[in-house]
């Protein structure tokens, strides 16, 4: 389906497109409409787009030969991802793309998106701008893996993703617990926790926060007697 250019203005990589540069990428564009469960690509996949999320929101994972899966991220509305693949030599997928729920997507050709970036230097800072702040994001994800306890890992997702005190959960339990580098249960296990606290309210796809301080504290506190 094509893409209308209205879809993509406030899009914060596409702002320094023109009109005639935003019409050339839409006409190259399509739209994409994923149920949950449903697989964008596989790893290793010829590269051939990258992706906007309108709504809904994607997972992206590194699958082993034996089949065990490692959740790298879970791409939200508002967000892209896979932009760096373009530029990669042999253009291939390294994770898996799978919806997490019914999902709207715009899918950006590489090749006619490329053509933009070498006419335009601002596209090309914005885009080198976003890669780094994916990569920036990465080696903090690094750091929370080696040395911070699972209660801290799962308090630093909830403050990171809370809107006005309430985690809207965009992917099911085990797909976040596989992204905090932790097992099911023990992501049950310190929800409960904290529940028991009096620090959250959970429900279904829900976790509200009821004391944002506290619940800092309780994580700072939380690497010294692991998890």
């Amino acid at each position: 389906m094509a893409v209308d250019p209205g879809l993509l203005r406030g899009q914060p990589l596409l702002e320094p497109l023109d009109e005639d540069q935003l019409r050339r990428v839409a006409t190259a564009a399509r739209r994409r409409h994923l149920e949950s469960g449903e697989r964008l690509f596989e790893q290793g996949a010829p590269a051939e787009a990258f992706y906007l999320v309108r709504e809904g929101a994607v997972k992206l994972a590194r699958l082993s030969e034996a089949g065990d899966e490692k959740v790298v991220e879970v791409i939200r509305a508002g967000q892209t991802f896979a932009e760096a693949v373009m530029f990669m030599e042999g253009e291939r997928y390294p994770v898996a793309a799978e919806a997490t729920a019914p999902t709207e997507l715009v899918a950006f050709d590489n090749a006619a998106f490329r053509r933009e970036v070498a006419a335009s230097p601002e596209l090309a800072l914005r885009l080198l701008a976003a890669l780094s702040r994916r990569l920036h994001g990465l080696v903090a994800e690094i750091d929370e893996l080696s040395f911070h306890s699972a209660t801290h890992r799962l308090v630093g997702y909830l403050l990171a993703e809370a809107r006005e005190g309430r985690v809207r959960l965009a992917a099911p339990k085990q797909v976040i617990a596989s992204r905090l580098g932790v097992t099911p249960e023990t992501l049950s296990r310190t929800l409960a926790r904290l529940r028991e606290e009096g620090l959250v309210r959970v429900a279904a796809d829900t976790v509200d926060i009821i004391d944002a301080d506290a619940l800092a504290a309780r994580a700072a506190g939380s690497d010294s007697r692991r998890p």
